[in-house]
């Protein structure tokens, strides 16, 4: 195995599952050893492997693992105003990156859903600072720039931007790095021998299909391959619009021999797509998604993604706000944090007929 292969593993997001099966027990009592569950009874020697196999491994980002110090948010709380709680899972990973980040300093977040209208961001920015919030975190599902209205001006407290930014850079924001996520899913893709590499894409207007474009083609260039427009297939992050792009891709004369597919849901409906052509994955076509979504698990085989570090990218901004409270230094106007190859089965070394 190469010096690169080695580091994607090392680089893999540990989950709860891996912590479970290093202790020896079920998720559910990692679950509540990790969040300090009082009124269920867990030997000390059950508590203890629990603990000691998650800090070898690495999980999570603060708690247990590696202990916060928030002498100023100690025992407050925290508002995360966000437009969009139920549509995606990157809300609720980010609020449990925070939570994991601070659990310990018995600090609260309280969650504000405001589906973007700008009135209930001012009513739920005024609640949570009468609830006495140290500290907002303002959060988008989709990486994009954002206006947060006048009453965010002067606040009493420091806010910290997850997953967006404003134009004048007037609050510390962080976001993933999606042009290397989507440079990494192309170079694991390369590395396999592929040369024709297709592409599902999101909608173009947003921020994320494109930077992920841009890594992809980054990634050609990289390794001296042409791009070619023909490659590309815009979908609408939809299975149904995953399965309607690549019946495009599959219809080209040369087709891909592994297609990059800018999400997971898209992914499946490639999967469908491929089976439905008599194709096989990734005997005949690799493919490899994006986000880590919990139904790439459950594919056959199982989905090759990069995952989105939106746990991280919370626990960063739980000790950013920790940071502005204390008068820390100033960090870059928008901080990214890396993504994670996540390789499972499909995708595969080219076959050469």
């Amino acid at each position: 195995m190469d010096a690169s292969a080695k580091s994607r593993r090392a680089s893999k997001r540990v989950t709860m599952m891996d912590v479970a099966k290093a202790a020896g027990c079920s998720q559910a009592t990692v679950s509540v050893v990790l969040n300090n569950t009082k009124d269920i009874k867990i030997s000390a020697e059950l508590r203890a492997r629990v603990v000691e196999a998650a800090r070898s491994l690495g999980y999570g980002m603060g708690g247990i693992v590696r202990r916060a110090a928030m002498p100023e948010l100690r025992g407050g709380c925290v508002g995360f105003i966000v437009d969009q709680i139920s549509t995606t899972p990157e809300a609720v990973n980010a609020i449990e990156g925070a939570r994991q980040e601070s659990w310990e300093d018995e600090v609260t977040i309280l969650v504000a859903q405001t589906q973007g209208r700008a009135e209930h961001e001012e009513r739920a920015l005024e609640r949570l600072l009468r609830a006495g919030a140290q500290g907002i975190v303002y959060m988008s599902i989709f990486t994009r720039r954002v206006a947060p209205g006048p009453a965010f001006n002067n606040l009493p407290v420091p806010m910290v931007l997850l997953n967006c930014y404003t134009s004048d850079h007037r609050f510390p924001s962080v976001v993933p790095d999606e042009i290397n996520g989507g440079r990494m899913a192309t170079r694991a893709m390369i590395e396999h021998g592929h040369r024709r590499i297709g592409m599902v894409t999101g909608e173009s207007f947003m921020e994320a299909a494109q930077d992920r474009l841009i890594g992809y083609r980054r990634a050609l260039k990289e390794a001296g391959l042409p791009y070619d427009d023909q490659l590309i297939a815009e979908g609408s992050w939809t299975p149904t619009s995953g399965y309607e792009a690549t019946q495009k891709l599959l219809a080209l004369q040369g087709r891909p021999t592994a297609i990059f597919c800018q999400n997971d849901k898209m992914a499946m409906g490639c999967f469908n797509a491929i089976r439905d052509a008599g194709l096989q994955v990734p005997q005949d076509i690799s493919v490899i998604g994006y986000d880590d979504d919990e139904l790439g698990r459950h594919l056959r085989p199982q989905l090759t993604t990069v995952d989105l570090p939106h746990r991280a990218m919370g626990a960063w901004a739980i000790r950013q706000l920790e940071k502005q409270s204390t008068g820390g230094t100033k960090p870059p106007a928008v901080h990214t944090v890396s993504c994670t190859l996540i390789e499972r089965a499909s995708a595969a070394a080219l076959s050469i007929s």
